[in-house]
């Protein structure tokens, strides 16, 4: 690893925007695998560290995702109206604990053990946040609110109760497009509902 980190020479880095996040320039060297220095400008989006989890019921097989919009998403094409994992940012909290909190801020649902199944960059060629990939099984009586997120913070949350099998369908037909779901939905084939699957 230390080798590799002095194949970069960080030159200059410029402060581009930081009125959601942080966005910025950096000019480096880099050292190719054949003994060359080449300069290279990247930009990098630092939004945090983040975490995800997939609720899931063992015996009726059903899962918990959230329906909201996504900007970027709209801007695409797209209707802007995703699938997906509770999800949201560490804000410098352990991921464990974060999780429990944005999930119960989400849907509701108050979690007892959570299972941390891995970690992942999720678009490394510009957006520094790795994300904390979790599972926990859930029950209907451990729902304490409604979840719908934090107006404050402009969400608007719908809570979907859904049979795994249609989430697998709706992966397989692009009508779950989200990655980090896909990701878990795939775990889960394979850890969780291996039968449903």
């Amino acid at each position: 690893m230390a080798e590799e980190t002095q194949r970069v020479r960080v030159k200059t880095v410029t402060l581009l925007s930081d009125n959601w996040y942080v966005l910025k320039t950096t000019t480096f060297d880099f050292l190719r695998r054949d003994g060359r220095w080449q300069t290279l400008s990247r930009e990098t989006y630092d939004r945090g560290h983040g975490a995800v989890i997939l609720l899931y019921h063992p015996q009726t097989q059903e899962v918990v995702l959230v329906r909201q919009f996504r900007y970027p998403a709209y801007v695409t094409g797209h209707d802007g109206f995703l699938l997906e994992a509770p999800a949201g940012l560490l804000d410098a909290a352990d991921p464990e604990h974060r999780i429990r909190e944005e999930v119960e801020e989400e849907t509701g649902y108050q979690v007892g053990n959570v299972q941390k199944v891995f970690e992942a960059f999720m678009s490394p060629g510009s957006v520094t946040e790795r994300l904390h990939f979790f599972v926990a099984p859930f029950d209907p009586g451990q729902r304490s609110g409604q979840g719908g997120g934090l107006e404050a913070e402009g969400e608007d949350i719908e809570v979907v109760l859904m049979p795994f099998v249609e989430a697998m369908q709706k992966v397989e037909h692009g009508e779950i497009c989200d990655a980090k779901t896909i990701m878990l939905l795939q775990y889960a084939a394979l850890h969780l509902f291996t039968k449903a699957a």
